[in-house]
């Protein structure tokens, strides 16, 4: 072989390689096909949690997409932990389960709601144990679970510290007691589209378990029933929402009443009331 060829090939190859890693340096799609897959699965907040969360609640086949359409509005820091005010929308038709996660909360899943008859929207508060993305996921007829989030930031230590709902001496007797009041305006985010808003106080004391000496109790299932006895919705709930929890639901008609509330706790206690009148 002739020797000053081979030497050549040689330095080409040695070229050639080096300017690959320069472009790949500066330019990172050029090394795309080399690059190993996405640790974070499309995440735009790059969580480390949010592939292993897809699987543990959604199943490892779901389909999901990072969508604009599902919106997330929360604080930017949470002065008070242990009541976090956030609304969540996904403005999608179809929308069958809306589930919202916090990426960085011992107790990730803070609840599930099925719209039925009311409209893909939910403003309560919750607690956060420290800084993380807080997400609302929304599965349509198609089987696509459509995600969005915020980022929210806070000193920390909300679902391991005891709440003041305990230090009433009188909270056994107000427990499980329903407040609430239908409005004819909206304040979420699909303002556009509703005709009357539902608010409700619920009495409980929502421990997480998590803090010594006092076990997990919580308010589990909720149902919102129309006049006719007609199921308008369903939420699960979970230790991560606030105390005396306070929801606002939205619908697009609005509900005949008198609404009938509905529901349980982790001890099987249970919830019915009723609440009466139009909206204003």
């Amino acid at each position: 072989m002739d020797r000053r060829a081979c030497l050549r090939g040689s330095l080409a190859c040695t070229a050639g390689s080096a300017w690959a890693g320069f472009c790949a340096g500066f330019w990172p799609g050029a090394a795309l096909a080399a690059d190993p897959v996405d640790p974070f699965e499309g995440d735009p907040f790059k969580s480390f949690q949010w592939p292993e969360l897809r699987k543990e609640f959604l199943g490892a086949a779901a389909k999901t997409r990072f969508d604009p359409r599902v919106r997330v509005l929360g604080p930017a820091f949470a002065e008070d932990p242990m009541n976090v005010p956030i609304t969540v929308s996904a403005d999608l038709p179809g929308v069958q389960r809306l589930i919202v996660l916090v990426d960085r909360n011992p107790i990730r899943k803070v609840l599930e709601l099925q719209p039925l008859a009311a409209l893909p929207t939910l403003s309560f508060r919750f607690k956060l144990e420290q800084a993380s993305p807080v997400r609302a996921l929304a599965l349509t007829a198609e089987g696509v679970w459509h995600v969005g989030g915020t980022l929210v930031d806070s000193a920390g230590g909300g679902c391991t510290v005891a709440g003041g709902a305990r230090a009433d001496a009188g909270w056994t007797q107000t427990l499980g007691q329903v407040s609430g009041r239908i409005y004819g305006a909206s304040l979420a985010g699909n303002a556009s589209d509703s005709a009357a808003r539902l608010r409700l106080r619920i009495m409980h004391p929502m421990d997480t378990g998590l803090v010594s000496g006092i076990p997990a109790f919580f308010v589990s299932k909720l149902a919102v029933r129309d006049g006719a006895d007609r199921e308008l919705l369903r939420i699960q709930t979970f230790e991560p929402v606030s105390e005396n929890p306070v929801f606002s639901f939205e619908f697009a008609t609005a509900p005949a009443g008198p609404l009938r509330i509905v529901g349980v706790d982790n001890n099987g206690n249970r919830i019915d009331s009723r609440i009466d009148g139009p909206p204003p």
